[in-house]
């Protein structure tokens, strides 16, 4: 979605400010690393960190199956395999709450019990109202049927953001045609009697940032006639060098560290937690908020790409933050609090139902049940 955190600021939001009057409203929303869609929408939805539910990126290499993951191929997206965590539509259905989604990464696997019982194989472009029509329809159904627990999903701001950046008029009129969508969405619910007494969250996986194809850092050409796989590229490059070259390939890379930090995958600092995987290679490169990486093949796709926006920076750089506002009958009105962690949601939507939290996720209820009326 890439509603950054500051988009609220610029008038365009009556809607979702009217939520904020009536609810909850923070800073903004940290990402994890990477602030990437599919890693960040799994750990929403997870209360995980990448390295512990799988989707360590939007491309992934399995160097034991040879199997790649990618998010434009719907074969591998809805292979159960890659997803290591428990969705919250699993924990919701296996306490009795049935769960729908018009759209969330990872909500269409085949196997049926790891899915909600209603769900919609993602469509791009599908159009936005009958998106919304759809989650109406769901909640129309007899009491018996209705899913109490619904996701959806629209990607303007992240479409525009990358095409011509996030400070473009494009990118306003995008921000303004969502937060149309929860006007929309907030009539539809009060039309069939159900605004009330329901509880929205309006959430977004990452921010964006400007870039250009000038900021892009080759790292083909520094590596000479060295012989690696890049098992990702972009604002992190995961590189496997061949077999008794990795000091050699890492020496290079540190040599010449500028506007990137090339780690050993044992050293990547704590606070990235993105180590403990065994889809990660030997050697991992992290860039600086604004720029790319990658070998020359990358680089042209980069440039033809022609983007002005981008993600998939450090969580903590305040560019790559989303939004939180929510409203409803758990939550405390016109409260404004200061920055929420993404994987606390998981354990805020549990709290919400009052059914367990799963066993070993990284999120804490702790850091955000306080935005609850009970409370």
């Amino acid at each position: 979605m890439a509603f950054r955190h500051d988009y609220m600021d610029r008038g365009l939001t009556p809607n979702l400010w009217k939520v904020a009057a009536n609810g909850v409203k923070a800073l903004s929303l940290m990402p994890v690393y990477p602030s990437k869609t599919f890693p960040n929408h799994t750990s929403i939805i997870t209360g995980m960190y990448p390295e512990n539910h799988g989707i360590i990126a939007n491309t992934i290499y399995d160097p034991y199956f040879d199997e790649t993951f990618k998010i434009s191929d719907p074969v591998q997206v809805r292979n159960p395999r890659w997803y290591k965590g428990e969705a919250f539509w699993e924990t919701a259905q296996r306490n009795g709450i049935t769960a729908a989604s018009f759209f969330w990464p990872g909500s269409e696997v085949t196997l049926d019990y790891r899915r909600p019982k209603y769900f919609k194989d993602y469509d791009h472009n599908y159009p936005y109202k009958p998106r919304v029509d759809g989650l109406i329809e769901w909640l129309s159904l007899p009491q018996k049927d209705r899913p109490r627990f619904l996701t959806i999903y629209f990607d303007a701001t992240d479409s525009y953001g990358h095409r011509y950046g996030p400070n473009s008029d494009s990118v306003n009129h995008a921000i303004s045609v969502l937060d149309g969508m929860a006007g929309y969405l907030m009539d539809k619910l009060k039309e069939i009697n159900l605004l009330d007494s329901t509880n929205l969250i309006f959430v977004s996986d990452h921010g964006m940032t400007e870039v250009s194809s000038d900021k892009y850092v080759n790292l083909e050409e520094i590596l000479g006639d060295e012989k690696v796989d890049y098992w990702n590229w972009s604002t992190f490059c995961l590189i496997q060098p061949e077999k008794g070259r990795v000091e050699a390939v890492y020496n290079k890379l540190k040599a010449n560290e500028e506007h990137y930090k090339v780690y050993r995958k044992s050293e990547v600092p704590d606070f990235y937690r993105f180590s403990n995987n065994p889809f990660f290679s030997e050697l991992i490169v992290i860039t600086d908020l604004g720029w790319e990486a990658g070998d020359s093949k990358a680089q042209k796709g980069f440039i033809s790409w022609k983007a002005k926006g981008n993600h998939g920076y450090e969580k903590d750089a305040l560019d790559m933050h989303g939004y939180f506002v929510a409203m409803g009958p758990s939550f405390r009105k016109n409260y404004k609090t200061g920055t929420l962690r993404n994987i606390d949601i998981y354990p805020l939507l549990c709290e919400i139902f009052d059914i367990p939290v799963r066993n070993g996720i990284d999120g804490n209820g702790e850091r955000i049940r306080f935005i609850l009326k009970k409370y």
